[in-house]
């Protein structure tokens, strides 16, 4: 691999520069640039590439949990084509080199809570890559003398984010820091430590889930990190603030330019427009319109639109939708999913609490995204889903977990967990493999520079480590 020596990204007035160096495929310098970027500049950079990074990989896992569809026949993202994810892979790599620069300079000014940060916001940028691709280079991935870094197994990496995030929260925790965290330059919790911890503690429960398949699953484990995280939709971590427009606003616009991009896939539509459950949801009006024949349609994926343009009577994002509205906010973690790992870490313990949970998290999504009080609580009482604690299942509690997390990694993360066992959910139409993806492909900046070390990947069906 090459190095890279340059200004990451100025966002707005309020990030400043920060410079490169490490483990990337292109090679630029710029003797200007300065060695020692302002601390809360970095801030900045790294809560900002973060929440993209969120976006992106979101935007890759939309199309494989058939949130998204694409309006094109046989479009990759839809039919599991293996699909070149070297920008994706870059900027992953990237904050993290911008992270550890941000790291260094806060040991050195004593900044406890800029570790803190930090810590956190590399273990979220790294469980994305190892969700998305397995073993990754992670130990030598950033030292300057190895051009052909080595790959490491994901659970090692796994359990190095568990540590990260214990070291992060031990370090907000250490008094009398040097240098405060600054409002205007995180942009996630706006200089909240309390907020930072809490969010620290929902990735540790959300990393936690993770290996629900596997014998050391540890629910006890998970429900104390909860009871140390979000307490309502105010402690959820999100980007509010945006270099021109929020990402996914970014997208409904490209669609009403004719730059198609956005559409809903069937399989989603269907799931809350009444087809396949029997009961309208209303969060779809708060995510898309009504078509021109007046009622919600989605796209198969893989089948592609019907007709040409937009105007094809199927659905996409709104202009003035929760998720794709102007200055929409980009979800990361949020109250919401926590109380859906609630209900999943209660359920073959106590599935009264278990129930209660899965409500609570259905109202708290419902509130986030502007559903009113008396929709909300005709959803709540609507016999398909207050089905009671004795015909509770994990199917119905998967289920209202795939919309509350719509739009966000993890949901394919949580396909997997549930191997795809939603009601009516089938294979694209024209998918290259015969059963649903578990995996991306490595990007063809690794297999072209770093060959020799490159797992073997047999196909886009095998399964990650906490799959199996």
């Amino acid at each position: 691999m090459k190095r890279i020596s340059l200004i990451y990204i100025a966002i707005l007035s309020f990030l400043l520069p920060a410079c490169k160096k490490g483990y990337l495929d292109v090679n630029q310098s710029n003797p200007n640039l300065t060695d020692k970027p302002p601390i809360n500049g970095l801030l900045a950079a790294t809560t900002y590439a973060t929440g993209k990074n969120v976006f992106y990989t979101g935007y890759i896992s939309s199309y494989y949990v058939q949130q998204l569809a694409s309006p094109n026949v046989a479009s990759a993202s839809d039919i599991y084509d293996d699909a070149d994810r070297s920008g994706t892979w870059r900027t992953l790599y990237l904050a993290v080199e911008d992270i550890r620069q941000m790291e260094a300079l806060a040991i050195e000014k004593k900044a406890y809570e800029h570790i803190g940060v930090a810590k956190v916001l590399e273990a979220f940028n790294i469980s994305m890559l190892i969700d998305l691709f397995g073993d990754v280079p992670y130990t030598e991935a950033w030292n300057i003398t190895i051009f052909k870094p080595k790959y490491d197994s994901a659970k090692n990496v796994y359990d190095t984010c568990l540590t990260l995030l214990n070291a992060g929260i031990a370090a907000f925790n250490l008094e009398n820091p040097q240098v405060k965290l600054d409002a205007s330059n995180d942009l996630i919790h706006a200089g909240n430590k309390a907020a930072w911890i809490a969010t620290a503690y929902a990735l540790k429960a959300r990393l936690l889930n993770r290996v629900s398949k596997r014998a050391d699953y540890n629910p006890p484990a998970i429900l104390e990190a909860l009871s140390h995280a979000y307490t309502s939709n105010a402690g959820d971590a999100q980007l509010t603030r945006f270099e021109n427009q929020s990402p996914w606003d970014s997208v409904a616009v490209r669609n009403s330019n004719q730059l198609l991009d956005g559409w809903l896939s069937a399989t989603f539509v269907n799931a809350l427009n009444g087809t396949t459950y029997g009961v309208f949801d209303p969060r779809l009006p708060h995510i898309t319109d009504t078509t021109k024949y007046g009622d919600y349609r989605g796209t198969v994926n893989g089948a592609g639109r019907v007709g040409s343009g937009t105007d094809t009577g199927q659905c996409y994002l709104s202009l003035k939708g929760f998720y794709s509205a102007p200055g929409a906010p980009l979800l990361m973690v949020t109250f919401a999913e926590l109380k859906f790992i609630e209900a999943e870490a209660y359920f073959n313990t106590d599935k009264a609490v278990s129930y209660q949970a899965y409500l609570d998290g259905i109202a708290a999504n419902m509130n986030k995204v502007g559903v009113s009080p008396a929709e909300r609580d005709a959803y709540l009482a609507n016999p398909v889903v207050a089905v009671g604690t004795a015909n509770f299942t994990k199917a119905l509690l998967f289920k209202e977990k795939y919309v509350a997390t719509f739009l966000q990694p993890e949901t394919w993360t949580d396909a997997r967990r549930f191997d795809y066992q939603y009601k009516d959910f089938a294979l694209p139409k024209n998918a290259l493999l015969s059963t649903f993806i578990r995996r991306s492909g490595y990007p063809s900046s690794e297999t072209s520079r770093n060959a020799a070390n490159v797992p073997v990947v047999n196909s886009l069906a095998d399964k990650l480590w906490w799959d199996q």
